[in-house]
């Protein structure tokens, strides 16, 4: 998933664990998630899977509620804008990889291109509908420790506390 720049190392861990590459999977297109996109292809004939409103080159468009079937493991697919209009989460086997949508401790960005508070808002709601014991996954290591749960964000992530769609919008928008 989001293949950016140490290629080499990454298909190295993965000829190690003896995986198979065969999707790389962009959570959005924001530079720092697609840089080895091709890379990744092409030394290994990988399907580049993204929303179908990305901009990128795509061999597979999903949209929310598809499912990646990855060997015996089932993906599903949530359209998680508001950082960025084609970001999606992947959600299986009791695990969610967030991308730049939740951190461990805060929220994706809104200020950039294609940002929008209100998507973001819809976007945290629909993750917060998870089990308390969902394990979450970002896509950057911003916080206190890699991971957590969806009941530590819902209990210590200050960008979840309950507010109304035009509170968390003024929220986002202070400096």
């Amino acid at each position: 998933m989001d293949p950016a720049w140490a290629v080499d190392k990454l298909l190295k861990m993965c000829t190690e664990m003896g995986l198979t590459v065969s999707y790389v999977i962009n959570t959005h297109s924001h530079h720092d998630h697609i840089e080895g996109n091709e890379a990744v292809s092409k030394k290994t004939g990988a399907k580049i899977v993204t929303h179908s409103s990305s901009p990128l080159h795509k061999d597979i468009s999903v949209e929310e509620g598809d499912t990646i079937q990855i060997g015996k493991i089932k993906v599903k697919v949530i359209h998680t804008p508001g950082h960025c209009p084609d970001h999606i989460s992947l959600w299986f086997e009791g695990k969610i990889l967030t991308g730049d949508t939740l951190f461990v401790g805060e929220c994706g960005r809104t200020d950039l291109a294609g940002g929008n508070s209100s998507d973001m808002y819809d976007s945290l709601n629909k993750i917060l509908k998870l089990p308390d014991s969902v394990e979450v996954y970002p896509g950057h290591d911003y916080g206190p420790k890699k991971s957590s749960t969806i009941g530590y964000e819902r209990q210590n992530n200050y960008t979840l506390k309950k507010r109304s769609r035009e509170e968390f919008i003024q929220f986002m928008a202070e400096p």
